[in-house]
C-alpha cells in the first residue's frame, strides 16, 4: 500500500543548524551540501519560519539554483511565537513565501504543538487556514511537529484526521524516555495511519558524542562507521517513516550521512542487537530516576521547575555537554513559567509526594552547582 513520501529517499536536510562565519550563515559552504545533497539522490529540504536566516539561506543556495521539481521543501509556522493575532500568524506564510522564493511548499507545517503551544493555532483558526492554503496549491501536503505526551498527540490526530503526516522528535536514546516519549509517539501516529518524519535522530548532536561505554559498543560492532550513522539508521529504519531529518552543520557532516544513506539498507538483527546494548549502557549511566509524573510540581510552593531541572542534569550525566544541558533546562524550567532550582526553600513537600523516592532537595543542589554557579 503506497503512503505519503514513500518516493522520498531516507535522509533529509535539515536547515537549522546551518554553518555560520562570525555569527551569519555561510551559504557559499551550504551551496556545497545543497550540491552534494542532490547530487547524492536525496530532495527533502527542511526549514522554518522562526530558524533566523535559514529560509533567506535556502532560496539562495537551492530555489535560484535549481529548477523546483528537483526538490521538496518543508518550512513551518509558530503561530505561538508571540503572534496577537490571526492575521499575524497567518503573516508568517506569505513571509516564509518571500523569503525562499519557493512559489509554493510541498510541505508545511504548524510548528511545535504541544502543551500551551497548541493553543494559538486553536484560536486563530490555523487548521482551516492551512486546508484552505491547499486548496489553493500554495501547498502540497499539511501536518505538524509535535513536542509533548503521547497522549496530546492521541487527542491531536484524532481531532485533525485532515493532517496528512506528523514530525516527531525520535532516536535510540529517547525511545524509552518518559519525558520524549518517541515510541509511544511514534505508535500513536502509526495508529492513526500517519507518516512520520524524524527529527532529531542523532538529539541535537549529543548521540555523535556519547559516553564512551556506549561508544565502546558501536566502535566494537564496526569500527569504520562513525557513532552517529548508528542513530540515524535506527530511525530510518522504523516503517511509516518518510525521511529522517539530520541537521547537518558542516561538509564533514554532509559527507558522513550521504556515505551510509545513499544506499540505505535496513538494519540486520545484529545490529538491532548492538543498539539495544547501546540503550541499555546508557540506562546504566547514574541519573536521577525522574519518570517527570511531576507529582512533585503539584505540591511545590515555590513552583520550581523539578522535572525540568532533572532532565537538564541527566543531559549532562550523559552527554557531558553543559551548552545543550543548560539550553534543555532554560526551556524546560524558565521557558515554561517555573522558577530555577536555587529557588528552592527545603521545604520537602516535593519528597513526600515522589513515587521514585527521589532525595529531591539534594538533587536540587547538584542542579544549582551543576548550572547556576
Amino acid at each position: 500500500m503506497a503512503y505519503l513520501g514513500e518516493d522520498i529517499k531516507k535522509l533529509g536536510f535539515g536547515l537549522m543548524r546551518l554553518p555560520k562565519n562570525d555569527g551569519v550563515i555561510d551559504v557559499e559552504q551550504v551551496k556545497v551540501m545543497v550540491d552534494k545533497f542532490l547530487d547524492a539522490g536525496f530532495t527533502y529540504f527542511d526549514t522554518a519560519w522562526l530558524y533566523a536566516g535559514s529560509e533567506d539561506a535556502v532560496r539562495q543556495a537551492l530555489v535560484e539554483r535549481y529548477p523546483r521539481e528537483k526538490y521538496q521543501l518543508a518550512t513551518k509556522n509558530s503561530a505561538w511565537a508571540n503572534c496577537q493575532s490571526r492575521e499575524e500568524a497567518v503573516s508568517q506564510f506569505e513571509i516564509s513565501l518571500e523569503r525562499t522564493g519557493a512559489g509554493y511548499f510541498d510541505f508545511y507545517l504548524l510548528h511545535n504543538l504541544g502543551e500551551n503551544r497548541t493553543k494559538p493555532f486553536d484560536e486563530f483558526g490555523m487548521w482551516d487556514w492551512i486546508q484552505e492554503k491547499k486548496a489553493e496549491g500554495k501547498i502540497r501536503h499539511i501536518g505538524f511537529s509535535f513536542h509533548s505526551t503521547a497522549d496530546e498527540l492521541e487527542a491531536l490526530l484524532t481531532a485533525h484526521p485532515e493532517m496528512e503526516f506528523v514530525q516527531l522528535q525520535i532516536n535510540y536514546a529517547d525511545w524509552e524516555n518518559s519525558a520524549i516519549q518517541s515510541r509511544a509517539c511514534y505508535e500513536v501516529a502509526r495508529k492513526h495511519g500517519k507518516p512520520v518524519i524524524i527529527m532529531e535522530p542523532v538529539k541535537g548532536g549529543m548521540l555523535a558524542t556519547p559516553p564512551e561505554s556506549v561508544k565502546e559498543i558501536f566502535r566494537a560492532a564496526d569500527p569504520e562507521a562513525s557513532v552517529a550513522s548508528w542513530a540515524i539508521r535506527f530511525a530510518a529504519n522504523l516503517e511509516g517513516v518518510i525521511t529522517v531529518l539530520s541537521g547537518m552543520s558542516n561538509i564533514e557532516q554532509m559527507e558522513d550521512n550521504l556515505s551510509y544513506m545513499k544506499n540505505f539498507t535496513a538494519l540486520t538483527d545484529g545490529e538491532k542487537e548492538v543498539l539495544k546494548k547501546a540503550q541499555e549502557a546508557l540506562s546504566r549511566v547514574p541519573m536521577v530516576p525522574c519518570t517527570n509524573c511531576n507529582y512533585c510540581a503539584k505540591v511545590c510552593p515555590e513552583n520550581i521547575g523539578i522535572s525540568g531541572s532533572f532532565t537538564a542534569l541527566n543531559y549532562l550525566l550523559l552527554y557531558n555537554n553543559k551548552e545543550m544541558a543548560a539550553s534543555e533546562g532554560e526551556w524546560l524550567v524558565e521557558k515554561h513559567g517555573k522558577k530555577p532550582a536555587t529557588d528552592c526553600i527545603k521545604c520537602g513537600k516535593c519528597e513526600e509526594a515522589c513515587p521514585q523516592h527521589i532525595s529531591i532537595r539534594d538533587e536540587l543542589v547538584r542542579v544549582s552547582e551543576a548550572f547556576y554557579k
